[in-house]
């Protein structure tokens, strides 16, 4: 008898064949050993993340945007990933945008008619204004979702650049993006279940393209996110002590230089490192695209 082809996330997967025969431990077991196979399956598409952060980059420099496109749980990965880079890196809120189809109610409740719409894709790129500044990435852990697809062929006639990220070689999204990011992550320990591998995967990768975007940009000194938005009293106390680290200076002194500068972690960093005052942290800033590196470094030679 034929069966209908299927992606490899649809698959069986026959080391777990028997869960429903297993105890608690043994299940939990099965999907720890398979979860331990989704770092290496990233991996390997290593050198196809760093070509997609040199484009975001480039696009992010000229005032463009990363646009990140999915439904279910490819697009909560996505909505995930854009949402904690304001608060972590400072930067605002248009800059690094996800989107999933259906709107903010699939976010919380499953909208699985909405992936089919791809004149929806299509419409929502549409109203966004994507342009060739932007970097539009579609995520689709089978890589065949219509409403992924209607994003990136829109987005392309665009002149965006587009990154397909999908569990899936040779599927429809990867053929139809620039740049494909396709880790194998194999079958799901339940067939189907792209919640579970795919979707870690899918998490790793969202993690390199904008941590990895963000350091480029400047927004970290040493592996410090000193482009930190301290907007309430944790994250005051993590200005702190980034600023105790990075200077070496004492609790009080970090608490003092944050407070000169109404809590902006970076040019109370550059005064530490320098001397300089806050306006003259603040212009070496400038010079040097917000660069804290760069701009002890100028100020020192």
């Amino acid at each position: 008898m034929k069966h209908e082809p299927i992606t490899a996330t649809e698959k069986r997967n026959p080391r777990t064949a028997a869960i429903d025969t297993l105890s608690a431990l043994e299940i939990i077991t099965l999907i720890n050993d398979e979860d331990a196979k989704v770092a290496a399956a990233v991996k390997q598409e290593l050198p196809h993340i760093a070509r997609a952060v040199d484009v975001i980059v480039a696009r992010l420099k000229r005032g463009g945007r990363l646009l990140y496109f999915g439904a279910g749980t490819s697009g909560r990965m996505g909505v995930l990933d854009a949402s904690e880079i304001p608060p972590t890196y400072n930067t605002p809120p248009e800059m690094v945008q996800g989107f999933i189809a259906g709107g903010e109610n699939a976010l919380r409740q499953s909208a699985e008619a909405a992936e089919d719409d791809a004149k929806a894709g299509a419409a929502l790129v549409q109203s966004l204004k994507v342009e060739k500044n932007d970097a539009v990435v579609g995520i689709a852990a089978s890589g065949n979702t219509p409403w992924a697809l209607g994003v990136i062929a829109e987005a392309k006639a665009r002149g965006a650049a587009t990154i397909g990220l999908s569990c899936n070689p040779g599927s429809k999204l990867t053929q139809a993006a620039d740049i494909v990011i396709a880790p194998v992550v194999g079958p799901e320990v339940i067939a189907g279940s792209s919640r579970m591998k795919a979707g870690t995967a899918q998490k790793m990768a969202l993690n390199m393209l904008s941590t990895a975007s963000m350091v480029q940009l400047g927004k970290v000194y040493g592996n410090l996110m000193v482009d930190v938005r301290p907007t309430n009293a944790k994250l005051r106390r993590r200005a702190r002590r980034i600023l105790q680290e990075a200077a070496d200076v004492d609790a009080k002194t970090a608490r003092q230089t944050l407070e000169a500068t109404g809590y902006q972690v970076k040019p109370a960093l550059v005064m530490l490192l320098t001397g300089a005052s806050f306006e003259n942290a603040q212009q070496l800033l400038d010079r040097n695209d917000g660069s804290v590196r760069q701009a002890t470094d100028s100020k020192s030679s």
